[in-house]
């Protein structure tokens, strides 16, 4: 144990993998399997249990236990009383042959009195509310509250005046999301005593020409779709009926904006994360794609998007 670590007199710990600045406060209790990283604080009351590995500059707030399958990556914050768990049908005395894994990755927070299942993960920056019971995967960025948790808001992403029309003066038909081309687009209506029409002629209206077109409707509201990049396809998104809210990343900016009228849509270039959620009950999303479908133009893991737009960049 490096010496110029800190273990409480009225502390236990029997692992020697306790990374440098480390402190271990009053009655914790780290048992030998275990390893703590640097720059770690482990409050009073904390329990970690062998098959557990912390990251550096954790903080692990009082009350909290750590058992086996647990592992927490670098910077994250779990606040008092969190209570993470490892078998879904325990009973005592027996003993599950597999302990399922809980991941907490980089820089996520976990507010006091959540309830984390096992078998999870907790994506990057990701934030959870206090008492929040949390059942399924959270992914990165995302704020969860609530039992069972479900995801309000994204960290950095303000929806709160997203709505594109109030980004569009009078006179705009487009208006600039960010750096990276993402952008609102105004498209001709018609309005008369008979009703509204919305048109759009490709070549002119539209800044790539599509060779597909989905709809995705009937979406629980709880639910959330996207999460992904494209590397070639431009997409454009329309909501025809009712409304969603779309979450856009282009690596540098996050921003949130609510689709609820058929005029207006949202377009997305490549190598920009989207995210929609927050459906009404009677949401319909038009999206017009520029390439036919292709698995391998999708990337599904945030890691990679953040790294192969890193390289693009740099190239």
């Amino acid at each position: 144990m490096p010496p110029d670590c800190f273990v409480h007199s009225h502390a236990i710990c029997e692992t020697e993998a306790v990374g440098p600045r480390t402190r271990i406060w009053a009655f914790a209790h780290i048992l030998p399997g275990a390893r703590i990283g640097a720059d770690c604080n482990i409050c009073d009351h904390v329990f970690v249990e062998n098959d557990v590995v912390v990251g550096d500059r954790v903080t692990v707030k009082c009350g909290v236990q750590l058992w086996d399958g647990v592992e927490v990556e670098d910077d994250v914050f779990i606040g008092p009383n969190v209570t993470f768990t490892n078998d879904l049908f325990p009973r005592s005395r027996r003993h599950q042959e597999k302990v399922r894994r809980t991941r907490i990755r980089t820089g996520a927070s976990i507010g006091a009195n959540a309830t984390i299942l096992p078998g999870i993960e907790i994506g990057a920056h990701a934030m959870i509310g206090a008492g929040a019971v949390v059942t399924r995967s959270v992914p990165p960025n995302a704020i969860a509250v609530g039992n069972p948790a479900r995801i309000t808001g994204y960290v950095g992403a303000d929806g709160a005046a997203a709505k594109p029309h109030l980004r569009l003066m009078p006179t705009d038909e487009v208006a600039a999301i960010g750096s990276r081309g993402v952008a609102v687009h105004r498209m001709p209506v018609v309005t008369d005593i008979r009703g509204s029409l919305s048109v759009g002629e490709f070549a002119k209206h539209l800044p790539f020409e599509p060779k597909r077109y989905f709809l995705v409707y009937g979406v629980p509201s709880k639910e959330t779709r996207g999460e992904h990049a494209h590397r070639q396809c431009h997409q454009m998104l329309f909501c025809t009926h009712g409304s969603l809210s779309v979450v856009v990343d282009d690596g540098q900016t996050r921003e949130e904006v609510v689709l609820d009228t058929p005029g207006v849509g949202l377009y997305l270039p490549p190598m920009v994360w989207g995210i929609q959620y927050k459906y009404s009950s009677d949401a319909v999303l038009l999206v017009l794609a520029s390439h036919e479908y292709a698995a391998d133009d999708y990337i599904r893991d945030y890691h990679t998007f953040r790294r192969e737009l890193e390289m693009r960049q740099a190239a």
